[in-house]
């Protein structure tokens, strides 16, 4: 089992920057692949970023890609994510999900948080 809890949301202005950060409950993290979706009001839940268990491969949603990047510190048992150039339409409830296999685009993790939100205004 695994408990996941993020912080870091807020309101920012467009161009601006903010990190999350997922703190994850549990020893067995470090074997856990990471990822970042976000729910945007009456749109469906997407794939934002996901990261490896050792952290040696990462992917993006084309839509971030170049903007947001994906880091984990497993002696932390804390996976962030590094929002920069924001814009409004990166504005959406950012929730944080652990597998013990592969988390990209296209999957559903077994472990989610309970989100945190991200409002970017123009």
């Amino acid at each position: 089992q695994v408990q996941l809890v993020e912080s870091g949301g807020g309101l920012v202005q467009a161009g601006g920057s903010l990190r999350l950060s997922c703190a994850a409950s549990g020893r067995t993290f470090s074997s856990y692949a990471m990822g970042w979706f976000r729910q945007a009001p009456g749109k469906e839940r997407e794939f934002v970023a996901a990261i490896s268990w050792s952290g040696g491969s990462t992917y993006y949603a084309d839509s971030v890609k170049g903007r947001f990047t994906i880091s984990r510190d497993n002696a932390k048992n804390t996976v962030y994510l590094q929002m920069n150039s924001l814009k409004p339409e990166d504005t959406a409830v950012y929730y944080c999900a652990a597998d013990p296999g592969t988390v990209v685009a296209g999957t559903y993790p077994a472990y989610w948080g309970q989100g945190t939100q991200v409002t970017v205004s123009s």
